[in-house]
């Protein structure tokens, strides 16, 4: 099953807007796993994701910063 939820294009700042929308919504769901997980394990992988997360929004910020046109987003959840 796919759902799509993104295509279209939008300016540089529209496109930093949704994604970095998106991973903050990835971030607070690692953020709350963490404020209930007592596994150690589990919790280190929690914050190396969300890590990740704020590397990768601070990459894509950045590339698109520097482009400064329109993009095109394409963005779906394959289940």
């Amino acid at each position: 099953m796919i759902i799509p939820l993104i295509k279209g294009r939008f300016s540089a700042k529209e496109a930093i807007d949704i994604i970095a929308q998106l991973i903050h919504v990835k971030i607070r769901f690692h953020e709350s796993k963490i404020s209930t997980e007592t596994n150690e394990e589990y919790l280190k992988v929690d914050k190396r994701q969300i890590k990740q997360l704020q590397q990768n929004l601070f990459e894509a910020r950045k590339y698109i910063e520097q482009r400064g046109r329109a993009f095109v987003i394409k963005a779906e959840i394959e289940i």
